[in-house]
């Protein structure tokens, strides 16, 4: 639970420099827009799906249905259901993408490829395949010959 605290934390603080600048550079169209945050606020929205992704469930409805109604029924009395969240989760896409960023630390210069082959076609249709005639060869990966 102290995770989630020290990560709740986090994204409040980020929230509340990066939500403001964020709605000045907004472009209007002149129509009066909706300015409630909702049942949930932003940071609480970006807390857990931040933690999905930093937990060991594969998909959000059993992270959801099997985590979040247990574990943050007492934190946030506001909870939404799975159904409601799934609604509202388009709503925090440019901040968490903004919050991902900020985290990112600078380049050390090492980085790590995955040398494994991806076949791109069988080679029954490598001589009829005419999109990349000329660029695309053959190679030779760790397996042999792809």
């Amino acid at each position: 639970m102290s995770k989630l605290v020290e990560l709740f934390c986090d994204v409040d603080d980020f929230c509340k420099v990066f939500i403001p600048q964020w709605r000045k550079q907004l472009l209007e169209d002149g129509t009066r827009k909706r300015q409630k945050e909702g049942q949930m606020t932003t940071y609480e929205i970006m807390t857990i799906v931040v933690s999905f992704h930093m937990s060991h469930y594969r998909d959000f409805k059993n992270y959801s249905l099997g985590y979040v109604s247990l574990v943050y029924k007492n934190a946030s009395p506001n909870l939404l259901s799975y159904t409601q969240f799934i609604e509202v989760m388009p709503r925090v896409i440019v901040p968490i993408c903004a919050y991902f960023t900020s985290l990112k630390r600078k380049p050390t210069g090492h980085e790590f490829i995955d040398s494994t082959s991806i076949k791109v076609c069988h080679n029954i249709r490598i001589p009829r395949h005419k999109t990349f005639n000329g660029i695309a060869q053959r190679g030779k990966g760790t397996m042999g010959w792809f």
